[in-house]
């Protein structure tokens, strides 16, 4: 199993195996991290990864994981973001008895 140097921002340099360190690559466009947990304190380290790096760290033996981003982002967004009134009119509106049969009136569908 290949040794693995990393730092820690809180500790410094550490020495990991493969199995220790995890990839990440997003499928959309391909940019990667790799993730470990220090063995000193305990703290997970997130650091984003070129292309180069991902490619040494899987050919090591480091698992990779491959993401996606939320089908939510192609999603069509109409009328106007919610506001500050909205969330207070909606926390109203959670108050009442009805609220559940008012919000069903107010969905079409």
């Amino acid at each position: 199993m290949a040794t693995i140097r990393a730092s820690c921002s809180d500790c410094g340099d550490v020495e990991l195996t493969s199995a220790d360190v995890t990839v990440r690559v997003c499928s959309a466009n391909s940019e990667g991290s790799y993730s470990f947990t220090c063995p000193t304190c305990g703290r997970v380290v997130v650091k984003s990864a070129e292309p180069r790096i991902v490619e040494l760290l899987v050919t090591s033996g480091v698992r990779l994981v491959t993401w996606h981003l939320p089908e939510e982002l192609n999603e069509v967004h109409e009328g106007d973001p919610i506001d500050h009134d909205d969330l207070l009119d909606f926390h109203a509106l959670l108050q009442r008895d009805d609220w559940l049969d008012t919000l069903r009136k107010m969905t079409p569908g």
